[in-house]
C-alpha cells in the first residue's frame, strides 16, 4: 500500500484544529472557563478519533465534510475525559501533551468545570452545527449521532470503563485479563468505535457496511489501549508529552503486567490484523483506515 499517512494525518489534524478553533471563537475568550477549555483542547494531540471519523466517511466513498461536526464533538469529549483523568482524584498527572495538566495550569475546580463545559458544548455542536460548519447531516441523522455518542461516552461506555479502572479487584490472573479487556472495551474502545460509526453514519452508510466498520473499530480500539500500556513502559516521555512508568508506580492492571511485554506486542498486532481483515472487501478509499490501524501499534506517543 503506497499511502502517505504522515501527510494525511497532518492535513486532517490541521483541518480539525481549524474547526475546533472556530468553535472556541464563538465563546468569550476573556472568561477563565473558556481559557481553560482552549488550553486543553488546543494543546495538540494525535486527533486519532476525528481522523478515524473522516477516514470512515471516505472509506464509504463519500465526501467527509458532513462528518466534521461529529468528529469535532468527539474530540471535545475526548479532551474533557483527559482533563478529568488527570485530576488528583483520578490519575493525578502533572503533564499532558507536553504541558502542565489543566488543573496545574489553572485550578482543580476550573479544570473540572472546563471538562464539564467541553462535554456539554460538544452536544450543542452536534445538535446545532450551523454557526460553525458549512456542511452537516440532516436533523434525524444528527439526533442518531447524539444518541450513539452519548451512549459511548456515558454509563454504557467510557465513564463506566473509567469507574471500573479505578476500582480494585482480587482476581485470578485469567479473570484479570478478561476484566481488563472489558474495562478498555468501554473506557477506550467505545469512543474509538463511535468515532468510526459517526463518520460513516454522517454520510448515510448502509448498515451492512457499518457493521464491518464497527468490527474494524472494536479491534483497533483495544489495540490502541494495549499500545498505550506498552508505551507507558517503553515510551520516551519527551516524545509522548507525559510521564512514562506511571502504571507500574501506581500498581495498575495493564496488559504487560498480566501477559507480559512481548505477548502484549504480539496481541496488539493480532488485533490490528483482525481490524484490517474486517475491511478487506473495501477499495482503496479505505487505505487511510488500514494505515491508521498500523500506526496505532507503531506510534511513539
Amino acid at each position: 500500500m503506497n499511502f502517505d499517512l504522515k501527510a494525511y494525518l497532518s492535513h486532517h489534524r490541521n483541518l480539525i484544529n481549524t474547526y475546533l478553533k472556530k468553535i472556541l471563537d464563538g465563546c468569550d475568550s476573556n472568561r477563565e472557563l473558556i481559557k481553560a477549555m482552549s488550553y486543553s483542547l488546543m494543546a495538540g494531540g494525535k486527533r486519532v478519533r476525528p481522523v478515524l471519523g473522516i477516514a470512515a466517511a471516505q472509506a464509504c466513498g463519500k465526501d467527509f465534510l458532513p462528518a466534521l461536526p461529529a468528529c469535532c464533538a468527539i474530540e471535545m469529549i475526548h479532551t474533557y475525559s483527559l482533563i478529568h483523568d488527570d485530576l488528583p482524584a483520578m490519575d493525578d498527572d502533572d503533564q499532558r501533551r507536553g504541558l502542565p495538566t489543566c488543573h496545574k495550569k489553572f485550578s482543580e475546580a476550573t479544570a473540572i468545570l472546563a471538562g464539564d463545559a467541553l462535554l456539554t458544548h460538544a452536544f450543542e455542536i452536534l445538535s446545532s452545527p450551523e454557526p460553525v460548519f458549512e456542511c452537516f447531516p440532516d436533523f434525524p441523522i444528527r439526533l442518531e449521532l447524539v444518541s450513539h455518542i452519548a451512549r459511548a461516552a456515558g454509563t454504557h461506555g467510557m465513564i463506566e470503563g473509567q469507574m471500573l479502572d479505578m476500582q480494585s479487584y482480587s482476581l485470578h490472573k485469567k479473570d484479570m485479563l478478561a476484566h481488563l479487556k472489558h474495562i478498555h472495551a468501554l473506557k477506550t474502545g467505545k469512543m474509538i468505535t463511535v468515532s468510526v460509526m459517526a463518520g460513516a453514519i454522517s454520510v448515510g452508510t448502509p448498515k451492512i457496511v457499518l457493521e464491518k466498520l464497527i468490527t474494524y473499530a472494536d479491534n483497533i480500539g483495544l489495540a490502541f489501549q494495549v499500545a498505550d500500556d506498552i508505551l507507558n513502559i517503553e515510551g520516551d516521555p519527551k516524545i509522548m508529552g507525559k510521564a512514562a512508568g506511571s502504571d507500574i508506580l501506581n500498581d495498575k492492571i495493564t496488559f504487560p503486567a498480566i501477559i507480559g511485554l512481548d505477548e502484549s506486542k504480539t496481541y496488539s498486532k493480532i488485533l490490528v490484523a483482525n481490524a484490517i481483515d474486517a475491511i478487506a472487501g473495501f477499495d482503496e478509499n479505505a487505505d487511510p483506515l488500514r494505515a491508521v490501524a498500523n500506526y496505532i501499534v507503531n506510534r511513539d506517543r
